[in-house]
């Protein structure tokens, strides 16, 4: 029993070419050695050689089928058992012993064997049909026969065996490098967070550290002890979302991490200071950075404008370019840059974002939080 290969895999997918090409290339081929066969036949033995062409026709269609369809592999070996045999147990009649006919039926029968089925098939198989050949033609050529089916029967094996190593390790050369680029992403994704973390950290925890160096002596150390809570909520996930237990922060400071971090060159207008909880800030600064890596792959430009302003407790950012543009309702549901990193990520935030573009007028990403 051959071991099973993962389905996709080159391996899987020579094998099964192995299985489907086999039958048919047996088929044809001994069609071709039987036309030969035939006009080698006595003209007496005419009638005999007729009728076991008709079997050679009738196998090399089942062996056709088997191979288009992938069905009757079993029906195709028994087709291709009985015309060898029935050739080889003739030859008497239609060429006289080591007829050239029964020899290369037999020869390319047993190759094509060695692609189609395990040894524990192929081997039994061709030991009998060995066997039937020489009961026919007696056992004074077994010196002759004997080596030259081994050695080509060994080298059929040997070449499959070859060929299926190389396809397995194709499909090991693959799988360590997806393995890699997986690993590559995984840091990437971690570095990145990492950043983000950076960001958060100087926004809560040194804003405290602070107003503690500076106002030390006016600072009321229960709101101190209050604020390093806060701080340890936002980073270490406990806050959540935009909860009374974010710390403020400083939304221009904060998306002011993301610009520059590329080529474009990256315009802010702030007005005012708009304070929002930690969370909401992180998603802000998360949606920004999508959008400005989106201007700086797809826009064809190298400057965009970043507008911050705060309206109350209504925060506004928008992130405008005047590059190609694009129309938003026919980008594919499989890219989610803008519609998971942006969208997806400001309504979990409590906010909205929009998207207005068109062809040759540049895009505009609009985020919106309402305040708590």
């Amino acid at each position: 029993m051959q071991p099973i290969s993962p389905q996709g895999s080159v391996e899987a997918q020579f094998l099964a070419s192995a299985h489907r090409l086999a039958p048919p290339v047996r088929g044809v081929a001994v069609v071709v050695i039987s036309v030969f066969g035939l006009l080698a036949v006595p003209d007496e033995a005419l009638p005999l050689g007729f009728a076991l062409f008709g079997l050679v026709l009738a196998g090399a269609g089942v062996d056709c089928w088997a191979g288009f369809t992938g069905r009757g592999a079993v029906l195709s070996l028994v087709f291709a058992v009985l015309r060898v045999a029935a050739v080889c147990e003739t030859q008497e009649w239609t060429g006289g012993p080591l007829n050239p006919w029964a020899l290369n039926m037999l020869t390319t029968t047993a190759i094509t064997l060695q692609w189609e089925w395990p040894p524990a098939v192929a081997v039994p198989v061709t030991s009998a049909l060995l066997a039937v050949d020489l009961a026919a033609v007696g056992t004074d050529v077994v010196g002759t026969l004997l080596p030259r089916l081994v050695f080509e029967c060994l080298l059929a094996r040997l070449g499959f065996v070859l060929l299926r190593q190389s396809a397995r390790r194709v499909d090991e050369l693959r799988e360590r490098r997806s393995a890699l680029a997986r690993a590559e992403a995984a840091s990437l994704a971690r570095h990145r967070q990492e950043r983000e973390y950076l960001a958060l950290l100087h926004d809560t925890a040194a804003s405290t550290f602070l107003l503690v160096t500076v106002q030390a002596k006016e600072t009321d150390p229960e709101q101190v002890a209050e604020y390093a809570r806060h701080d340890l909520a936002v980073l270490t996930g406990a806050a959540g979302g935009a909860t009374a237990q974010d710390s403020t922060v400083d939304l221009t400071a904060a998306l002011h991490t993301v610009v520059g971090r590329g080529q474009l060159a990256v315009d802010v207008r702030a007005q005012g200071t708009p304070l929002v909880p930690a969370s909401v800030a992180l998603a802000f600064v998360r949606a920004v950075r999508e959008a400005l890596v989106n201007v700086e792959r797809h826009a064809e430009v190298g400057t965009a404008v970043l507008s911050v302003h705060g309206e109350g407790d209504r925060v506004v950012v928008v992130v405008a370019d005047r590059g190609v543009g694009f129309h938003p309702d026919e980008v594919t549901r499989s890219r989610r840059g803008l519609r998971g990193s942006v969208v997806e990520r400001m309504v979990a935030a409590g906010g909205s974002a929009t998207i207005a573009s068109r062809p040759g007028a540049g895009a505009t990403v609009r985020l919106v939080w309402p305040g708590e």
